[in-house]
């Protein structure tokens, strides 16, 4: 007698039933994003969801913090001492005599960071339990939960809802934790945060600095590294950025020159001079530009934005963004000829070049520690160069484009393979 040969089980290919692939329970469909209100950190998260293909299943949580007045100055605390301390302060004081509102960063509003619309339509505040319990109660009909987190602030409330439904979820961790790794399925990080453990970060940290600098151990197994920040701006969302914005962007001279201006920070410190600097150079280049766009981010010192303003603000080929919606930082990237950014903003950089665009860095020599890594990688890699003034903004010149965001989702669908889980057919 034959023996009689079964057929095999169909491969798991698009338009197949999921039942074939290891059952619903094996198939990811939905994602939560642990925010925690400020664009460069929820722009991170919502980029990579985007990249998995689930941005039309996705739901924002806060960590929310208090803020305003003296609030500013503890935001060193963890986020549940900061609320207890904020409301024993109040019953004492009441608002009062804490009103004052630090200028600095401000909340992002959910329905839009740095110009392109997230698609989430309500934010609710994160509650590790009530997330774990929605994970664990929806599993068998909706399948794993990813939980994408982004920030210091999200870090407890990530790390909880993995120990409360550790069957359920897959949680990512974008920036490094800087301790105890291993409560994140993985953590998505660029590689200069690891420069205390370069020979060069061991030479120009302090001796008396150096046990309290992390990581202090190199990048484990659940750790993917990228050059720079994760963003939103891949090549759909740039198309419909540039249709968008069309009508205001495609009739303006060319070359069109792109000015972001980010502001100072512990490890890139700057005011006025770094301001003057860049107003006089911008002048030098302007003849061969047929226009120039200029944008301040909310870190911008309003005495950098001021300088700026006088100094070139005037010139008719110049226009600075007020600040007011719509933000043209999408449309911005679409339609530039090149850019030039100041160093102190890991994200602007990171986006301008992802697009292969010519791009020019100010500022680059102020930076310090991790941040002066992260400048030389860029350098290395041919993707930026120093802004001298003497540039002809009419010579293009190209190189491979960052692309974080795409290889940190192909680390993500690596590791849930592992796991046995995969992601919906798209």
């Amino acid at each position: 007698m034959r023996p009689i040969k079964l057929p095999e089980p169909p491969s798991v290919s698009v338009g197949m039933p999921e039942i074939f692939g290891g059952g619903a329970y094996s198939v990811v469909r939905r994602a939560v994003v642990i925010g925690n209100g400020f664009a460069g950190a929820e722009n991170q998260s919502v980029g990579l969801v985007r990249a998995l293909g689930l941005s039309d299943r996705q739901s924002l949580y806060r960590v929310i913090r208090p803020r305003g007045g003296i609030n500013e100055l503890l935001r060193w605390l963890p986020v549940s001492l900061h609320k207890r301390f904020d409301y024993v302060i109040q019953r004492i004081f009441g608002d009062s005599h804490f009103s004052v509102v630090f200028r600095g960063r401000k909340l992002v509003p959910f329905t839009s960071l740095n110009g392109w619309k997230t698609g989430l339509s309500s934010i609710v505040e994160a509650d590790a339990k009530q997330i774990a319990t929605m994970a664990r109660e929806t599993f068998e009909k909706e399948g794993p939960l990813l939980v994408v987190a982004s920030g210091r602030d999200t870090i407890t409330i990530a790390s909880s809802i993995r120990r409360l439904a550790p069957h359920n979820v897959f949680v990512v961790q974008i920036q490094h934790p800087r301790m105890q790794l291993d409560r994140f399925d993985l953590v998505v990080t660029p590689q200069h945060d690891f420069y205390s453990l370069t020979p060069s970060g061991q030479q120009e940290i302090p001796q008396y600095l150096k046990r309290w600098i992390t990581p202090r151990e190199p990048p484990s197994r659940n750790v993917g590294l990228t050059v720079g920040a994760l963003h939103q701006a891949d090549s759909v969302a740039l198309r419909v950025a540039a249709a968008r914005w069309h009508d205001e962007l495609a009739p303006l001279p060319k070359p069109l020159l792109v000015v972001n201006i980010g502001g100072p920070t512990c490890h890139v410190k700057y005011g006025t001079d770094l301001a003057k600097e860049l107003a006089e150079k911008l002048q030098n280049v302007l003849a061969s530009c047929g226009s120039v766009r200029i944008s301040f981010s909310r870190r911008t010192p309003l005495k950098v934005s001021n300088l700026i303003s006088k100094e070139i603000g005037h010139h008719p080929k110049v226009y600075i963004w007020n600040g007011k919606e719509p933000n043209p930082h999408m449309g911005h990237l679409a339609w530039a000829d090149a850019f030039i950014v100041t160093a102190d903003s890991i994200s602007m950089l990171s986006e301008a070049c992802s697009t292969g665009k010519p791009v020019y860095v100010i500022g680059s020599e102020r930076c310090k520690w991790k941040f002066s890594a992260f400048h030389k990688v860029l350098r290395e890699r041919g993707v930026v160069r120093e802004f001298t003034g003497k540039e002809d903004i009419s010579d293009s010149w190209s190189y491979p484009p960052l692309n974080d965001t795409v290889e940190a989702a192909s680390r993500v669908r690596e590791a849930l393979a592992e796991r046995g889980w995969t992601l919906r057919h798209q």
